[in-house]
């Protein structure tokens, strides 16, 4: 069984490394988006807009909710699926953090 090195970086590093695998698909980007203009939904609406199957679907919303970006709430045999804001302006600001960092060590080094 292979070991995991993750423990040998910061949380900091850690989270940022999360929040850009769980956007690291084009399939998920365009369900924050869908999600973005609808504000919520149900799985069969983000379904009836992507070319992917109903199965595709849920495996990348369930990406995306098991790292916090969106959160569902049972609505009888539905789940209604929304941007959670707290944990999205933490990945905003993570990601911008990082990107900020390494942009200005670039052009130390160039």
């Amino acid at each position: 069984m292979a070991t995991t090195k993750s423990s040998e970086f910061s949380i900091k590093e850690q989270k940022v490394a999360e929040f850009c695998k769980a956007l690291a698909h084009p399939a998920r980007i365009a369900i924050i988006n869908f999600l973005i203009k609808h504000k919520e939904c149900i799985c069969s609406d983000v379904v009836n807009e992507l070319p992917l199957s109903q199965s595709t679907v849920s495996q990348h919303l369930k990406e995306l909710k098991d790292i916090g970006l969106i959160k569902g709430d049972i609505d009888g045999p539905r789940v209604c699926y929304c941007i959670d804001l707290k944990k999205w302006n933490e990945a905003q600001k993570a990601i911008s953090s990082f990107l900020s960092q390494e942009a200005i060590q670039a052009e130390k080094t160039c």
